[in-house]
């Protein structure tokens, strides 16, 4: 049974100074953490990290598509325990994926996503190359569905360990100018956030 989210929040030593930070849901100093995909994340673990640290997270991501390899009723346990705490629940970039096996899949998944529960769908690309105005669409569709589309913009095609550093040399970057038009095409189409890929910015470059 999930615990509920206490409301006793003073931390031990108390006294001693930190950092100030808005009350969830915060729109400064948003903390995602990532799910299952590296190592399992079941419901004792996940109800442990909430109970002792959930007053500072603001997102669990699922990567890799991890949740599409579990049985239906833990994804939708592990969401409700992130709802226990108030923390929302992203679906991490696996529409790359789904958008490999047409547009019916797409439909699917995002009312599937919205049934177990899911606060927000990830618009990713960095293993495919999608138009612009597609992923617009994609984001239009996301909204639609009553669901926070956070889009992902960046420099440089490829994405972390799956991409080794040669290949990513070899891609090259395209102007920032370009990532921060398509930011805007998001952001005007009702994406809730956008989240900056690392690489060719900070990370292997």
């Amino acid at each position: 049974m999930t615990k509920p989210a206490t409301n006793n929040t003073e931390r031990a030593f108390a006294f001693l100074k930190v950092n100030k930070r808005q009350t969830k849901p915060r729109t400064q100093g948003v903390t995602e953490i990532r799910g299952p995909y590296y190592t399992p994340m079941g419901r004792h673990y996940l109800q442990d990290v909430l109970e002792t640290m959930g007053v500072y997270v603001d997102t669990l991501k699922f990567a890799g598509g991890s949740f599409s390899l579990m049985p239906r009723q833990v994804v939708k346990e592990l969401i409700d325990i992130c709802h226990a705490h108030t923390v929302r629940v992203s679906t991490g970039g696996f529409i790359e994926y789904v958008l490999t096996q047409g547009i019916d899949a797409v439909n699917r998944y995002i009312q599937e996503c919205k049934e177990l529960g899911f606060d927000i769908v990830e618009i990713s690309s960095g293993f495919i190359t999608v138009p612009t105005e597609d992923l617009v669409r994609l984001v239009e569709k996301v909204q639609k569905a009553g669901l926070s589309a956070k889009p992902e913009v960046g420099i440089q095609f490829g994405s972390g360990g799956a991409s080794a550093v040669a290949e990513l040399e070899a891609e090259g970057t395209r102007d920032p100018e370009w990532a921060i038009l398509q930011a805007k095409r998001f952001l005007e189409a009702g994406a809730h956030m956008i989240m900056i890929e690392s690489e060719g910015m900070t990370e292997t470059v």
